[in-house]
């Protein structure tokens, strides 16, 4: 299932906010993270609905993704 654009712009933004807050960094770092990461990668091809999770999910699941790096 895809997403509508402006949507799915709007969740990455969220979920980048919310992932710099937590992580203590600045939004351009937080976005590097995140359009470098499986997360980007999932939720901008509509894989798994990932999408559709909630912004605390991802954010978790980016941490996760970048804790086993």
């Amino acid at each position: 299932m895809n997403a509508n654009p402006i949507l799915l712009q709007k969740k990455y933004a969220r979920v980048v906010e919310l992932f710099a807050k937590e992580k203590g960094m600045t939004l351009e770092e937080a976005l590097d993270i995140f359009y470098h990461s499986e997360l980007y990668k999932l939720m901008s091809k509509g894989i798994s609905d990932m999408h559709c999770m909630s912004d605390e999910y991802l954010v978790q699941e980016l941490e996760n993704e970048l804790d086993a790096i």
